[in-house]
């Protein structure tokens, strides 16, 4: 039987692959967007497809739908969007969460959430596992973020035990893949643009901070496992455990674009983590999943990508 799945934050980056996967696999799909960071082309593809149709909402309000699951992934993920409007964010956070799960209630609905490894904080355990409970500055610039997935955390559970509402949560670590927005801020399309375009590579602090980078690809195959997955609520992490440094990261992409950039340095942000790996033991022992794409092949694919999004905009 076809089932009616809402998407909330389905035009974003993650949220426009988990639209075309579950078309791809006969359902009807609802995307919910408010557009403040989702784009209308990233739907290109689906946007005449008889069983897809797009809602501009914003969750912070309650919507009334009959659905059979629900993948909560509105919200901005870059600290240059969630930053610019905090308040929002938190909102969008929480009470995005507490409307959503209103909705997984009343209707039976299996509903996941799309948590962070950002609600680590800056860690003090490396790499990290599920059972580290973080290292969060709560009046930082991040925290509206950091705090408010914390947060969402906290009511998914608490609907999960006082409801019994279905509840699924991941965390998902740095990914990056086509779709990126070219202008959001993230390391990936920072360094990919600017190493494109020939410009100076911004590096912030020394570049000896490190991350680890999962393509998206990888990423929305461990989505579908969890949420298919029973007797698994999480949480979950779901990122690639190749941890790099970011200076490493700028001279790989300098060199797979043959481009002329140089690196410069910049002072950090405020409360920006020096170290980011996760542990993926559960994905692996309870999903059978770990990332299949090198940093490499991954890079090769979001590389071109963005070169032809620079080239349309140059025709435009």
């Amino acid at each position: 039987m076809k089932k009616r799945i809402l998407v909330t934050g389905g035009a974003g980056f993650i949220g426009s692959h988990i639209c075309e996967r579950l078309l791809q696999e006969g359902n009807y799909v609802i995307c919910c967007d408010n557009f403040y960071t989702g784009n209308k082309n990233n739907l290109d593809r689906i946007l005449n497809d008889k069983n897809f149709e797009i809602l501009r909402h914003d969750i912070t309000f309650p919507i009334y739908l009959e659905v059979d699951e629900i993948f909560n992934f509105a919200c901005p993920a870059s600290p240059v969007y969630y930053q610019n409007d905090p308040v929002q964010t938190v909102k969008t956070c929480v009470h995005g969460a507490i409307n959503m799960l209103g909705l997984a209630k009343r209707t039976n609905s299996k509903i996941m959430q799309a948590s962070t490894s950002e609600i680590y904080g800056d860690p003090e355990v490396h790499p990290q596992s599920e059972s580290y409970k973080g290292a969060v500055s709560i009046d930082g610039p991040r925290a509206c973020y950091d705090e408010g997935k914390r947060c969402a955390e906290t009511i998914f559970w608490d609907y999960k035990r006082q409801h019994n509402v279905d509840v699924k949560v991941i965390r998902i670590f740095n990914t990056y893949g086509p779709r990126m927005q070219i202008n959001d801020g993230r390391v990936v399309s920072n360094f990919i643009v600017q190493a494109l375009t020939n410009k100076d590579i911004t590096v912030y602090g020394d570049g000896s901070q490190t991350r680890s980078f999962c393509y998206v690809d990888d990423l929305v195959d461990g989505i579908f496992l969890m949420m298919n997955k029973k007797n698994l609520p999480g949480p979950v992490n779901l990122g690639n455990p190749s941890e790099i440094s970011i200076n490493e990261l700028a001279k790989e992409i300098i060199d797979l674009v043959g481009s002329k950039s140089k690196l410069i340095n910049k002072n950090l942000p405020i409360d920006d983590p020096k170290q980011r790996c996760p542990d993926i033991d559960i994905a692996k022992k309870k999903l059978s999943w770990k990332p299949s794409y090198s940093r490499e092949d991954g890079l090769k694919k979001t590389i071109k990508y963005f070169d032809m999004i620079l080239q349309k905009d140059k025709e435009n």
